[in-house]
């Protein structure tokens, strides 16, 4: 076979292996280039039924300015998570949400606030053993099995809750609400003052920025003008019924947003004031399930 013959046969021949008794046709160039362009896309293109990867948000929650007192807000840790409840915001619990529901919740845009109990311990926490019985102390009233915890003791508490935070990151929480951060007001078994309080809670939103969450200060009403710099949003429960709403204002006076909650009264009563305060405000029920009434926008 002369040389640029047996060159032109080995360009054609094929990838694979042909049986015997079966002859291969070949493309001409132009179309292999459009067979081979196909094939690609085929191959990059998504296959139906395959599942979106869950990913934890890129940066923490941003609460603009301009929308502050504009918020509507969800806050539910009972019963079946409802994704369709009109609400910006939802505070759920980062253990019992689940990451398919945070991606739901997501694909709508709302900004997802995870609960984390950070002065208290729970017999029933997944995460239980962590703690060390010296700082466990007296117990939480009408919460068996929980206590109050040695804030002071930061050494032995930081890894725990950088364990919990890093929980609601990996979920796809973008910001973190620190609840039961106000021990030095309760019989915790530990003397602990203002001072204990504040480094510690001033301590969790640097770990929370630090892992890249929005840091939320829930209740601890007497001190909020102090922490109102250090955190991002602040929770409250029955401002109105507790006559302290004014206290809230280091957050809304800095635009940031105060997501408020009576379990009693009527709207139509109480909306009238919080809103005026440029508070996000709700009615809800105490076993904190799907169920609202919300407060209108302004």
């Amino acid at each position: 076979m002369p040389p640029a013959t047996r060159e032109l046969s080995m360009r054609m021949r094929p990838a694979w292996p042909v049986p015997r008794g079966r002859s291969v046709r070949v493309l001409p160039r132009g179309l292999r280039r459009s067979a081979a362009a196909l094939v690609t896309v085929l191959l990059l293109a998504p296959v139906s039924g395959c599942q979106t990867p869950i990913v934890a948000p890129g940066a923490p929650t941003r609460w603009p300015a301009d929308r502050a007192n504009r918020w509507q807000w969800q806050w539910q840790l009972a019963g079946p998570l409802d994704v369709t409840v009109d609400a910006d915001v939802f505070l759920l619990d980062p253990v019992g949400t689940t990451s398919t529901e945070t991606a739901a919740l997501r694909d709508r845009n709302r900004r997802l606030v995870c609960q984390v109990r950070v002065g208290t311990y729970a017999s029933t926490d997944p995460d239980a053993s962590r703690f060390p019985a010296e700082v466990r102390g007296a117990a939480v009233p009408g919460r068996p099995g929980s206590q109050w915890l040695d804030v002071r003791r930061w050494g032995a508490l930081e890894p725990i809750l950088a364990d919990r935070f890093r929980l609601c990151r990996g979920k796809g929480f973008g910001a973190v609400a620190v609840d039961d951060a106000d021990g030095y007001r309760h019989r915790t078994g530990f003397s602990l003052d203002f001072d204990d309080q504040l480094l510690f809670n001033r301590r969790l939103a640097a770990l929370a920025r630090r892992l890249d969450l929005s840091p939320g200060l829930v209740d601890d009403v007497p001190q909020v003008a102090a922490l109102a710099p250090d955190f991002d949003f602040a929770v409250n429960q029955e401002c109105v019924r507790r006559r302290e709403c004014a206290k809230l204002l280091p957050f809304a006076d800095a635009h940031k947003p105060v997501f408020h909650v009576e379990y009693t009264g009527d709207p139509a009563a109480f909306c009238v004031t919080t809103v005026g305060y440029g508070f996000a405000s709700m009615l809800k029920a105490r076993t904190l399930d799907a169920w609202r009434t919300p407060c209108p926008r302004p």
